[in-house]
């Protein structure tokens, strides 16, 4: 059984996963453990929950991999995690994670997003910064000194408050406001559902042959692990 965790970045994670992958809400404290224990092969992480309830545990991933359950990291709370974890055995896919884990990005914040509820399809609210600057990246129309300005702007603008309106509010551009508001929505990237659909993809061929942990290590249960994770009677 293949289980992945996807929320805003891949709502539409159920209708693209087909029969063959389990899509779950955004992985919180727990999660992770869960699906090893329903008897989980392989497990996708791209969306997590962090702000009112705990966030997975990188513990839970060691467990997972020393079980011998795969586990993919990609986009959000997953790129977080893989960058993390990798050097243990935790595959990371995309761009996103590649810049975490080559220490280009170092904020958990930039892939950080304000979003409507999971009935309306997590409708985004605001703009992550991975993908402000994905777009900014790949625009050719605007010079050098105004791709700084917007970088810049948004860079400095709370997760919640970002997005192109008040992006170029803050920025002071050359451009008029109103065509590039335009040029700016047209040619968003959204680089947290690329990377979530290459997770989808490495998922889906996924076939396990062999050890999925890396190095020299052996889980610990701890107290504190043996606490948080016990089962209650039944």
């Amino acid at each position: 059984m293949k289980i992945i965790f996807a929320g805003p970045s891949l709502p539409d994670a159920a209708a693209l996963c087909g029969p063959g992958i389990d899509a779950r809400p955004p992985a919180a404290h727990g999660d992770v453990l869960a699906a090893v224990r329903a008897g989980a092969t392989a497990i996708g992480i791209v969306d997590g929950n962090f702000e009112h309830v705990a966030p997975v545990w990188h513990k839970e991933v060691l467990h997972a991999l020393e079980a011998g359950v795969a586990v993919f990291g990609a986009a959000s709370m997953g790129a977080l995690r893989a960058a993390e974890c990798d050097s243990f055995g935790m595959i990371g896919i995309g761009r996103i994670y590649a810049d975490y884990a080559s220490g280009r990005r170092v904020d958990d914040a930039d892939v950080a997003l304000l979003h409507g509820p999971a009935e309306l399809g997590y409708p985004a609210l605001s703009l992550p910064l991975v993908n402000v600057e994905a777009t900014l990246e790949r625009l050719e129309a605007l010079d050098e000194g105004d791709l700084s300005r917007l970088r810049d702007a948004a860079r400095g603008l709370f997760y919640k408050d970002r997005t192109w309106s008040t992006i170029l509010k803050t920025a002071d551009t050359a451009e008029d406001p109103v065509a590039l508001l335009q040029l700016l929505h047209a040619a968003t990237v959204d680089q947290k559902r690329e990377d979530a659909l290459a997770l989808v993809s490495e998922l889906s061929g996924f076939l396990p042959k062999g050890p999925v942990k890396c190095g020299n290590w052996t889980f610990r249960a701890t107290t504190l692990w043996r606490t948080a994770t016990e089962q209650p009677d039944t």
